[in-house]
């Protein structure tokens, strides 16, 4: 069992595969985008198995693909063929913008991945393109239809939530997902990177849940979907589940369960902090073991933090977003 030294099981792991993106979330990466590495700077599939198989060994059970957006890694369905066979691995996720979803959901099921989380913050198709600077809604929805189609289930919907951009749309989002039997959660626009910029675009999720309140019934959901921080209600009148994650307003660090692995191996315990602890060098050391891997992760575990009061520290060099630390 892989615990931090406030006692906190460890048993999920959030893996970046890429920084890079197709979109420009405005709250997410600069218009610029991230520069896009060499190749031997970033972990190859094997070092990324040989990372994970590691974290299994210590107890980690669920992994999460994410990036970037991590569709745009090539020839991605042979990584989940590799980490589907790591021993003590119980489920293995990815989240993505949808945009590539269509093309590549039926390998991706084929390869073992069991789900998928959509972020998607609008159903507007002019709203989507200003907060993705160029993202064209269509492509998302047929994504989301060929995840359905592929057997992906559940689905879930990742929208942040914004002031001015999509708070008017909290019933119309619910009501979709819940024709399209999807699960819909709300997450609140954390300060990091460029949403330090956007402090006047916050809202709580309770916000949301008054406005739903107001006209639906939210019965606490009584089930784990994942193992994720999301609280999750049934709306008793739709037939729905409506999830919140609310890291700024309520935040849940002492039930803290995942590290984050970065696309060039830098390991962080926080999303909110930019000290990281880089494996790259220590996985290409001719001669290093297994049990070399397995100490230097247990002692990043070790000093893991009781919260995440970095949310008020500007962002470094190391997480210039969350796009960087597989947000």
């Amino acid at each position: 069992m892989l615990c931090d030294g406030y006692r906190r099981k460890i048993e999920y792991l959030r893996l970046s595969v890429t920084d890079l993106c197709n979109l420009r979330c405005r709250y997410c990466m600069p218009l610029e985008g991230a520069v896009k590495r060499e190749r031997s700077a970033i972990l190859s599939f094997e070092e990324i198995a040989r990372v994970v198989a590691a974290f299994a060994r210590q107890g980690v059970k669920g992994l999460r693909l994410t990036g970037g957006e991590p569709l745009l890694r090539k020839d991605l369905p042979r990584l989940i063929g590799m980490l589907r066979a790591v021993p003590g691995i119980e489920e293995l996720s990815l989240t993505t913008n949808g945009v590539h979803l269509a093309a590549q959901a039926a390998a991706l099921r084929r390869a073992g991945l069991d789900r998928v989380n959509v972020h998607l913050d609008t159903l507007d198709p002019e709203k989507f393109r200003q907060i993705t600077r160029w993202g064209r809604l269509e492509e998302v929805l047929a994504g989301l239809r060929a995840a359905r189609e592929a057997g992906f289930s559940p689905i879930k919907l990742n929208a942040v939530l914004i002031k001015g951009w999509n708070d008017s749309e909290v019933e119309a989002m619910l009501r979709f997902a819940a024709r399209e039997g999807l699960i819909l959660r709300w997450i609140e626009l954390m300060p990091i990177g460029p949403g330090l910029e956007m402090s006047d675009r916050f809202l709580p999720s309770a916000w949301v849940r008054e406005r739903l309140e107001e006209k639906y019934r939210l019965l606490p959901y009584g089930k784990r979907l994942g193992r994720g921080p999301a609280e999750y209600y049934k709306v008793f009148e739709l037939n729905a589940v409506v999830g919140f994650i609310h890291a700024v307003s309520e935040p849940f660090c002492e039930n803290c369960n995942r590290v984050r692995l970065s696309a060039d191996g830098r390991l962080q315990d926080c999303l909110a902090y930019d000290e990281s602890e880089s494996l790259l060098d220590l996985l290409r050391r001719p001669g290093a073991r297994e049990a070399d891997l397995e100490a230097k992760i247990l002692r990043m575990i070790q000093i893991k933090r009781p919260d995440h009061g970095g949310f008020r520290r500007p962002a470094c060099n190391a997480t210039a977003g969350m796009y960087g630390i597989g947000g």
